[in-house]
């Protein structure tokens, strides 16, 4: 198992931030720690390159963001203060998801400690989001010839809006959202299947709902490749997800897409998504959950 991170990149953020920018590093250092991972699975992730990116965003976004003269409101609507650092964490989690995807390819699972960032769109950032990863990789590796087909699974409580943006229209890429109706972000892109939660959905009805979709999803989509955004924020602890997923629940939820890409043969990418728990203890156990679930799968 090849697991790729870049916790080195981690940039300043102002006091009183809401974004665990410190999350990256706890994670890998607990994983570590509980021999979950061990260090010989562990490698940095590399620096995606300006002309993969520009297989899905645009040069004027592309030319702001690396020179730094975003507007005050694209750095509003992006979330972060612009630094040179910033650059460098933005295209390492590119880059960590695009080796995932290679590694899976060649081994049948990879992972990122980062990535997941599926509300950039092709022309601007949002929500934490620089450059949408599962969106380059996907691109590049078909530009390569690597693979003609994918799907997303994308079970972070908020909507993949700008993967499902980005592949509209597109039969070649499956996308599956499943999410909190009432949540971020609010305008939401029609994916080719979104399935919107209420507030304060719990297991059994989550469960239940994946249980109805995933296979229909995976029979679609007759993809090569299979991209799991495994946001831990349907978590009921969590400040910004509005659902009550247990920890079990979300055991089960990853073990249900992992197990249901291992059934299939389908190589399987693992990608971080989000987690806000305050304090983020709850949510850093969640993220150990996935990798548990994936080790019992994949190792």
């Amino acid at each position: 198992m090849r697991v790729f991170h870049s916790d080195r990149y981690a940039v300043p953020l102002p006091e009183g931030h809401r974004f665990p920018m410190e999350k990256y590093r706890l994670l890998r250092e607990a994983l570590l720690a509980r021999g979950v991972l061990s260090p010989a699975s562990l490698f940095e992730a590399p620096l995606v390159d300006r002309t993969d990116l520009e297989r899905v965003h645009i040069a004027r976004y592309l030319d702001a963001f690396f020179g730094g003269t975003l507007t005050d409101a694209e750095s509003r609507r992006l979330g972060f203060p612009w630094s040179p650092l910033l650059v460098d964490n933005a295209r390492a989690s590119v880059g960590g998801t695009l080796a995932a995807a290679r590694a899976a390819l060649e081994d049948g699972f990879g992972a990122n400690l980062a990535g997941g960032t599926h509300h950039a769109y092709p022309d601007h950032g949002e929500g934490f989001c620089v450059f949408n990863d599962i969106a380059v990789a996907i691109r590049v590796l078909q530009a390569e010839g690597a693979i003609q087909r994918a799907v997303v699974v994308d079970l972070d409580v908020h909507q993949g809006n700008g993967t499902a943006a980005t592949f509209a229209g597109d039969t070649a890429v499956f996308t599956f959202s499943m999410h909190g109706e009432h949540n971020f972000p609010f305008r939401k892109q029609p994916s080719h299947l979104d399935v919107g939660l209420e507030d304060g959905a719990g297991d059994a009805e989550y469960l239940a709902l994946l249980d109805t979709h995933l296979p229909h999803v995976l029979e679609s989509a007759r993809a090569d490749l299979l991209f799991f955004q495994a946001g831990v924020d349907p978590l009921e602890e969590d400040t910004l997800g509005r659902l009550s997923l247990t920890h079990a629940g979300l055991k089960a939820r990853d073990l249900r897409v992992l197990g249901a890409a291992r059934e299939r043969g389908l190589p399987a990418v693992l990608t971080l998504g989000g987690g806000y728990a305050k304090p983020l203890a709850p949510s850093l156990e969640a993220h150990v959950g996935t990798y548990v679930a994936a080790c019992s799968l994949f190792r």
